[in-house]
């Protein structure tokens, strides 16, 4: 896990080269740094915000990687009503679904559910209350980053049952040319799966993006279901259950 530095001429926080780096998230280097795990130029980091320069070389202990492999990803798919973060208005969070009487059966994932496994479990993004689908939470600051991180293009697919009639510039404008908040969305990948349904394809994830883009060109969402995320499919994963991330995959 050791690399040499490199980037920008000026100073930078230790903690945002490694997230830079993909080595963690920002949160989990300060952790690494208060551990000890954290060396430059040979010598342990002591201080928070410890700032290097390009040729400094940063090291990292292998007791780091040895506590990420501990850390777990969760798979869970999500039911309509469930909030993807903090419980709200009476509305449990997906969180509190990972219990183990509600771990699917056919999970080949040797780790046994303990207490730990929620602790730092953060949602990796999220899926609206009325929405249902793949949900990720995750323990691990990489996995976040690479699924929501500000330069994340992750590709997200769902299907969306629709009412409403869409001709071929509505769903021209679906797969490029909308906007939502004064901002550009990013090209989409959009098309009919039957009748009354759509398969979108994002790299972006706004607030309720879909169903405002379908308000845009006339179309009411009355369905909405995340089948993947990346190269990690919802498969047979049943309502409301949860498996652990396998140790041969990847997003």
């Amino acid at each position: 896990m050791n690399r040499d530095g490199g980037g920008d001429v000026g100073p930078e926080r230790i903690a945002k080269v490694m997230a830079q780096r993909g080595w963690c998230s920002r949160r989990e280097a300060d952790t690494w740094i208060t551990q000890g795990w954290v060396m430059l130029d040979g010598k342990v980091v002591t201080e928070l915000g410890t700032r290097m320069l390009p040729q400094q070389v940063l090291t990292v202990r292998q007791e780091a990687r040895k506590n990420q492999q501990r850390q777990g990803t969760v798979l869970l798919h999500k039911p309509v009503g469930i909030v993807s973060g903090q419980a709200e208005k009476g509305y449990r969070a997906a969180w509190q679904l990972i219990v183990p009487e509600q771990r699917w059966q056919e999970d080949r994932h040797a780790q046994v559910w303990h207490a730990g496994l929620l602790r730092g479990l953060a949602p990796a993004g999220r899926l609206d209350i009325d929405s249902t689908g793949l949900l990720v939470l995750t323990q691990d600051g990489r996995i976040a980053r690479q699924l929501i991180g500000e330069d994340s293009t992750m590709e997200k697919e769902y299907l969306v049952r629709v009412k409403g009639s869409l001709d071929a510039r509505g769903l021209g404008l679906l797969n490029h040319g909308l906007s939502l908040d004064g901002k550009a969305l990013r090209p989409a990948q959009v098309t009919w799966q039957n009748e009354d349904q759509l398969r979108f394809i994002l790299t972006e994830g706004k607030k309720r993006q879909i169903r405002r883009m379908c308000e845009q060109v006339g179309l009411a969402v009355v369905g909405l279901k995340r089948v993947r995320i990346g190269r990690v499919r919802l498969g047979k994963l049943p309502l409301g259950q949860w498996r652990l991330l396998g140790p041969d995959e990847q997003f």
